[in-house]
């Protein structure tokens, strides 16, 4: 393992040194894509620490230091779809899947075992930065923020709980944030566009079976359908609302 301390580097754009410093983990064997990433992100300020191997990365996500992991998915010891899972069972650290397979099934999939965020090799610099603030920010919630109620729908944005008519309803950590993001604009179409850009992190476009695959679980797991919703409606050419039935 190798530690990159935050410092400037002129060979890379500034762009934006006012997010703030972070420890990074950074899980991906080949050496060449590894420097690269890690001069990227101490340029702006972070602290980098690097690991080759499944298992070396493994013992530092877990150890309570580091405040993002970037994980690529081929290392040579353990897939990394396998050491997601072993970090997402013992730690909640934000986890950016960085490769370059792109299927689509693939990162539905991992985005449901717990990955914040997901990036398609070859990504630029800034890309990868935006990335890096957007799921600080989202870990930056609290626990006094208030739960967001929509019904008989209880949404605890700090410690990520979902209650539905009073009983648990376990969500992926991308359908806690889809159903979040709708319930803080609950009664307000939100176009799916939108939804790519700021759940999924898709500014430039993305697929909208992504969000139908999600829309759909989470509406079983409230007990409706697209052809009976209570909660969850679909406007056709338009969005996504979530609305309150009792009003």
């Amino acid at each position: 393992m190798t530690r990159v301390p935050g410092q400037y580097d002129p060979r890379w754009p500034i762009g934006l040194h006012n997010a703030a410093m972070a420890n990074v983990l950074l899980i991906e064997d080949d050496l060449d894509i590894r420097q690269l990433m890690a001069q990227t992100l101490s340029a702006r300020g972070h602290s980098v620490e690097s690991a080759s191997t499944a298992m070396s990365g493994l013992e530092v996500a877990v150890s309570g230091t580091v405040d993002a992991v970037i994980l690529d998915l081929g290392l040579p010891d353990l897939d990394g779809g396998d050491l997601l899972k072993m970090i997402r069972a013992v730690s909640a650290v934000p986890i950016i899947i960085a490769t370059a397979r792109s299927d689509e099934r693939e990162i539905v999939g991992l985005l449901d075992a717990g990955a914040d965020d997901y990036l398609v090799k070859p990504f630029s610099a800034a890309q990868l930065e935006a990335r890096m603030r957007a799921v600080l920010r989202r870990g930056t919630a609290t626990d006094s923020e208030a739960p967001i109620t929509v019904g008989d729908l209880v949404i605890d944005t700090g410690s990520r709980d979902v209650t539905f008519a009073g009983m648990a309803v376990e969500l992926s950590p991308k359908e806690f944030d889809f159903l979040a993001y709708l319930a803080a604009r609950a009664g307000q179409v939100v176009s799916k566009r939108k939804l790519l850009a700021e759940v999924w992190r898709e500014p430039y476009g993305g697929s909208d079976r992504t969000i139908d695959v999600h829309l759909s679980s989470i509406r079983r797991k409230l007990g409706e359908s697209a052809s009976d919703a209570a909660y969850l409606h679909t406007i056709r050419g338009v969005g996504i609302k979530l609305v309150d039935p009792n009003r």
